[in-house]
């Protein structure tokens, strides 16, 4: 009988995988090698840490540059260079909203202000008015507590989130610099943007370049295109808001009104009633009925947004699930405060917009395919490979 080893060639024995044996010049390079990756991950986040600051600016002024895209784009096909259509739009911009601030600005400000300091009032009002009416006993000192909440913190919380402007980046010089930043950076990006796909397709083999072509071009195109649409839709659902808070004379109508149409638009399915719960807040304590014609007016404006705005404005842009929408807002807020509401839902586009591009979409199996919604509608979209 032969033995555990007959039959096996020298050749065989040669190609079986063989253990590395770490003798001590090389365990000193496995060890040099793994200080050195630690080190190096180490100071890679040190430095995202140290330049967080920076690097979310430089994320607003690429969210900037892309929603300019497709007016740039407008004035390059009408024979305007890059860089100076790029120009064109940024002045432009910033000259619109210089002449807003400069003709609601202090309005804005002032009333603002008031806002802030009657809120705390404004809740004990409330609660002592649902007391009254429906003849409950609910302690507004206990509500703070259960809210881990005092009317002291409650001041400060609005003092810090609804204080003005400069409640988002601090004091008037860092606003400046701030802005400068973003508009900068935000030329740059939109001025040589076709530079900066070369530079970063220089670094690829060209077999992966036209991947990089073709994510860079929808993605712009489609979250710059969504980012436009947001904004005008905020805008149209600011100034609805705004004139029917002044018709009806809700108090400090210009600040109210611009939180109902940001949140509106940026708090995908209840973002509308959320926006109208503090306006509702102080008209009720103004006048009670007037809590009924907001309640009125957000549910007739919500419906002419959806079938009449919406679809005008944003019949070229790309969709986004609202349940994504939503959680792209709580995301945002979690990594960048208030401010990451407004930027949540574009940067969601921006990786959609990407995954989109590269998605590869595969027939269903039958019982999958023959599924139906409870309305027996099929939803699902067979464009597969």
């Amino acid at each position: 009988m032969p033995g555990i080893g007959a039959g096996v060639s020298a050749g065989d024995l040669e190609r079986r995988p063989q253990w590395v044996q770490l003798t001590g010049v090389t365990g000193k390079r496995l060890t040099v090698a793994l200080v050195m990756a630690a080190l190096s991950i180490m100071v890679t986040v040190w430095a995202f840490h140290a330049l967080s600051s920076f690097l979310f600016l430089l994320l607003l002024a690429w969210l900037l540059s892309i929603a300019m895209e497709p007016m740039v784009q407008w004035l390059i096909k009408r024979g305007i260079k890059r860089g100076v259509a790029s120009a064109i739009v940024l002045f432009g911009m910033m000259i619109a909203s210089l002449g807003i601030a400069a003709l609601l600005g202090q309005l804005f400000v002032a009333q603002a202000q008031q806002l802030r300091d009657a809120f705390p009032t404004a809740v004990s009002e409330a609660v002592r008015w649902v007391n009254e009416t429906f003849d409950t006993s609910f302690n507004v000192n206990q509500i703070y507590a259960n809210l881990q909440l005092t009317p002291e913190r409650v001041g400060q919380l609005a003092q810090q989130y609804g204080g003005g402007l400069l409640g988002v980046f601090g004091s008037v010089v860092t606003v400046i610099a701030q802005l400068v930043t973003i508009l900068v950076f935000a030329y740059y990006l939109s001025a040589d943007s076709i530079r900066l796909r070369q530079t970063i397709g220089s670094w690829m083999p060209q077999r992966h370049q036209p991947v990089l072509v073709t994510i860079w071009s929808i993605a712009v195109e489609k979250t710059g295109g969504y980012v436009v649409s947001k904004l005008i839709l905020a805008l149209l659902s600011a100034v609805f808001h705004c004139v029917f808070f002044l018709i009806i004379q809700v108090p400090f109508w210009l600040p109210l009104g611009i939180l109902a149409g940001i949140v509106g638009q940026f708090v995908p399915i209840i973002g509308t009633y959320i926006g109208v719960i503090l306006p509702g807040l102080f008209a009720l304590l103004d006048q009670p009925i007037k809590v009924l014609y907001i309640i009125i007016f957000a549910t007739i404006f919500q419906q002419i947004e959806s079938y009449w705005f919406t679809p005008k404005v944003s019949n070229k842009t790309m969709d986004i699930h609202p349940a994504v929408a939503l959680g792209a807002v709580f995301v945002g807020v979690g990594l960048f405060g208030p401010i990451g509401a407004l930027i949540g839902i574009p940067v969601a586009a921006a990786a959609l917009s990407i995954v989109d591009t590269l998605r590869r979409r595969h027939e269903l199996m039958p019982e999958l395919s023959e599924l139906q919604d409870d309305d027996g509608s099929d939803e699902y979209d067979s464009d597969g490979d």
